[in-house]
Formats: C-alpha cells, structure tokens, sequence
C-alpha cells in the first residue's frame, strides 16, 4: 500500500511539473539556447529589449507550403522591417521529415525569397518542447521584456489552401501588431495547426 501510494504521489509529481513546464502568456518565455544556419549560436536573452517572433516550420509540410506562397515571406519582411527578430525554428529530428542541413536550409531561404532573422535548428527538440510547440507553422510572440504575449495559430482556417488566407483571421498578424503596438493581443491564445512536428 505504502509502494502505491509512493507511485501515486511520483506520478503526481511529474503530471504537475509538465503542468508547469508548458508556457504561459503573461509570463516569462522559455528560455533556449541555438544554433542557426550558419553556426551562430542564439540564446533568447541575446534579444533583451526587441520583439521576438518563433514560426515553427517544417517546408515538407502542405500547411506551410500554403503560408509560404507569399504570405508568411510578407509577415517576415514586414516585422523585420519594424526591427522585430524573426526566428524560423527546425525541431525535426534527423532521419524524419522536414529536418535538413544547414547548407539546405540557406538554399530553402534563397528560393522562397524568405526573410527571416535567422533559421535556428533544435534537432534534439528541447526548444519545440519547453513551447510545446505542436504543429508546423506555430507561432509565438515574445515582447520587449521577454514576456510571452501569443502563442497559437497563424490564422483561423485550418486548411491547406491558399485561397483561405484571404478570408481567414490573421491570429498571428493581428497579435504581431498589437504587441508592437504595447497591447494585449486578442486572442493571446488560439489553435495552431498543420503538420505534427516531427521530434
């Protein structure tokens, strides 16, 4: 009875910390330490006092090849213009879908005529759980402080047409600009969706 209830009481305790280790807006972002593309490392306090966007993306998905038919390289271009850094995050493992090289990923860059701050590689996927990001694109905002202001999807229709982005919600947009802005987005939450991240 005493070992039982022992489990019990562990089993709690670990149910509690994935409780607490899943992020919260309105509070401090995970932090990570990463490499990019071209062997830079990043850390998130390196961006103390800037606006901070995560895309989690995977360029096999059908969901991201969708948003990158212009709409996620204008987002990209846009906010990067507003001094706002831009981090596409790779947590595909290697051997699975979407993971690929560093040389790859410059060339992926090169001929979608993306423009993010950095591609930044968590192939062990400490940094896709610690967000627990879900789906490729999911995406996050982080303001000035360091705080997690959105976290979700990149709109509100969860399909894999391009046609849809035109009527869709824009979540992510409209939550990009309310931080800029220094207000609260609205929805600060919502459903990602697309591909399963690959870890």
């Amino acid at each position: 009875m005493k070992k039982m209830k022992l489990l019990a009481l562990a089993a709690a305790a670990v149910f509690a910390g994935s409780l607490a280790a899943a992020p919260q807006v309105g509070q401090p972002a995970p932090a990570f330490t990463v490499k990019d593309s071209a062997g830079q490392v990043h850390s998130l306090q390196d961006f103390a006092g800037k606006n901070v966007v995560l895309e989690w993306t995977n360029h096999d998905c059908p969901f991201v090849v969708k948003h990158y038919q212009g709409n996620m390289q204008q987002l990209q271009k846009d906010l990067t213009a507003q001094d706002v850094v831009w981090l596409s995050v790779i947590s595909s493992a290697p051997g699975k879908q979407g993971h690929v090289n560093q040389a790859k990923s410059d060339e992926l860059t090169s001929s979608r005529g993306a423009a993010p701050t950095a591609v930044i590689f968590d192939e062990d996927g400490v940094m896709g759980k610690a967000y627990d990001a879900r789906t490729t694109p999911h995406m996050y905002v982080i303001d000035k402080n360091g705080v997690l202001q959105y976290m979700g999807g990149i709109d509100s229709i969860p399909s894999a047409k391009v046609e849809d982005i035109q009527t869709a919600t824009p979540y992510f947009a409209n939550a990009a600009k309310a931080v800029l802005a220094g207000q609260a987005p609205d929805p600060a939450v919502s459903r990602p969706y697309g591909c399963s991240i690959k870890y």
